[in-house]
């Protein structure tokens, strides 16, 4: 019975974690265009924005679906803490290596009715001062690309 309460539970948290990892929305959608000049770009460092411990909670969570397959009493105990800690570390790492910074532009554009827009996105070296762009999207999601 602990068994069958455990694996839903472990079911359970693990559908949570990986919908609160999906992304919302699509490709699809009405998307806002702006189009202006580029007046100015600045190199910065971006840095991630996946919040901290979650490689670790999911990594601990599967490690501890995986050690719950693995023998049988106080085996299966022993192997569902060593598969919590392994997971956790594993998931921690991995996250580690894809929260390193990259390499960013801050571009500031005087739209074509002349007010100014900032966005900081990932370099685009194609990008040059003086340059006819567009602006594409809005928010965390704008995005400017040659005209």
């Amino acid at each position: 019975m602990f068994q069958t309460a455990s694996s839903r539970i472990v079911a359970v948290v693990l559908a949570f974690f990986l919908a609160a990892c999906a992304s919302s929305g699509g490709p699809y959608g009405e998307r806002e265009v702006r189009s202006g000049v580029i007046e100015q770009i600045t190199p910065v460092q971006i840095t991630s924005s996946q919040g901290v411990g979650v490689g670790a909670v999911v990594g601990g969570v599967v490690g501890f679906g995986v050690g719950s397959l693995i023998g049988k009493g106080s085996g299966r105990d022993v192997a569902r803490v060593l598969g919590t800690v392994g997971g956790a570390f594993a998931g921690h790492k991995v996250q580690q290596h894809y929260a390193q910074p990259v390499q960013g532009q801050q571009i500031v554009v005087r739209t074509d009715n002349g007010v100014l827009v900032t966005i900081t996105q990932p370099a685009n070296p194609t990008l040059a001062v003086g340059q006819n762009v567009t602006i594409t999207g809005s928010g965390e999601d704008a995005r400017v690309v040659p005209r």
